[in-house]
């Protein structure tokens, strides 16, 4: 029996007709449950804030405050997760830059836009299973497999599996892949949320690795330890999360 809580859905665009057509597209959905529409921005984050829901659908060109300005006006701790329906498909790389899921264009076609929702329910499941018994991997279909970086004045799509390791620094992030450093606007607990934890591995407060990545582990004094990646990085491995790091790299 599945056991994944229903999706708490507010659904956010200016336009009541395309509102009405969300609500049609999700009909055919019953893991969904729609808690609040808004028709702008500010009235979105308020529903954020209150209603908590765990799914927007957001529209980007708005009145005031656009769907992106609202997204980096959340909180990192109550970003929901997104799917963009919008009209113009020239912000598609700019969505996916934002962290959102998936990207629908209107008119909304019922089949993309069941396709979208395999991949909210993926994610959402992914995300339950990763709580569920203690020491059982999530299923990686339910993670993202790239991330779209800014890189100058361009965007640059990362595959998941050729990072190396990640550090923390506030609201953005030091995404290291070889040599390069990719500088990306998120928080590390967001991040956590997008990827599979059966591939990276916490091993400080602030730092993430790729496990794949990593050639030998020296134990320390005091129940620390250092992580040396293939490159010869070194890493620490803090005590708060030696025990978590123990079963998966073999740790005495």
């Amino acid at each position: 029996m599945n056991n994944t809580p229903r999706l708490r859905t507010v659904l956010v665009d200016d336009e009541v007709l395309a509102r009405l057509a969300l609500r049609q597209a999700l009909a055919s959905h019953p893991e969904v449950e729609i808690v609040g529409e808004c028709g702008n921005a500010a009235e979105a984050m308020q529903a954020v804030r209150v209603l908590r829901p765990d799914l927007l659908f957001l529209d980007i060109q708005m009145p005031g405050i656009d769907g992106f300005e609202l997204l980096h006006e959340l909180t990192p701790d109550r970003l929901p997760l997104v799917v963009f329906a919008t009209a113009f498909a020239e912000h598609a790389l700019r969505a996916f830059d934002a962290m959102a899921l998936d990207y629908v264009l209107k008119p909304i076609e019922q089949a993309r836009f069941d396709q979208a929702m395999a991949r909210v329910n993926q994610h959402w499941q992914g995300l339950h299973a990763t709580t569920g018994t203690a020491g059982e991997p999530a299923p990686t279909h339910g993670y993202v497999q790239r991330l779209s970086v800014r890189h100058g004045e361009h965007i640059r799509v990362l595959a998941v599996d050729d990072i190396d390791w990640i550090r923390a620094d506030g609201n953005y992030l030091h995404i290291h892949v070889g040599p390069e450093r990719y500088l990306h606007r998120d928080t590390l607990r967001h991040l956590l949320l997008q990827l599979d934890p059966a591939r990276f591995l916490r091993i400080h407060r602030g730092t993430l690795v790729n496990l794949a990545r990593i050639r030998e582990v020296h134990p320390l004094f005091k129940g620390g330890a250092e992580i040396v990646l293939h490159d010869g990085t070194r890493l620490d491995l803090s005590r708060r999360f030696r025990a978590g790091a123990r079963s998966v790299l073999g740790l005495p």
